[in-house]
């Protein structure tokens, strides 16, 4: 498979399910480490249970603020058709937004840990995630993102701005 040429851009041109998700994630992450910082380290349970709620997310599709929000009329982007009654992501296969999700909650729960027990400069990473968070719902660019397509991984959220064009010779065959 080619390398994609371009930088990976999720749709900004509604606030969907998901995108309001990752903007919530990261608030809550930049508080909660300004929180663990500034009063009390034990704030830093609240950047844990956020991380539990992304892998969660990734591991079996439920997501309690996609379910609130959808409440509060949001549509999905990756959500289960089979599912109607409730928020579920797509979990047919492991497509790069599932990707992000279980490598976020993985990472801001080892820098918690690392913070409580190694050193307190370990909330910088987690401010860098929360923050990171926040940028992507704003515009779309992803750094993580941007580095799992870089490496093959195949996005479900399409690009605003038509297909990502490919470098080099393509494998598929052209139909007479």
């Amino acid at each position: 498979m080619p390398r994609p040429s371009k930088v990976y851009i999720v749709p900004t041109h509604r606030w969907y399910i998901e995108r309001t998700v990752w903007l919530i994630a990261g608030l809550f992450l930049l508080a909660f480490t300004a929180l663990a910082a500034l009063l009390d380290p034990r704030w830093i349970l609240g950047v844990v249970a956020t991380g539990l709620a992304c892998i969660t997310v990734a591991l079996t599709g439920f997501c309690v603020v996609g379910n609130v929000l959808r409440l509060f009329g949001f549509t999905p982007m990756l959500g289960d058709p089979t599912r109607p009654n409730f928020y579920f992501m797509k979990t047919d296969r492991w497509y790069m937004e599932r990707r992000i999700y279980l490598a976020v909650g993985f990472n801001i729960s080892m820098a918690s840990a690392l913070s409580l027990v190694h050193s307190p400069w370990w909330l910088a990473f987690t401010a860098f995630v929360g923050g990171a968070m926040v940028w992507f719902a704003a515009t779309g660019f992803c750094i993580m993102a941007n580095g799992l397509y870089w490496l093959g991984a195949e996005p479900r959220l399409a690009p605003e701005k038509g297909p990502v064009a490919h470098t080099g010779p393509s494998n598929r065959q052209v139909p007479a």
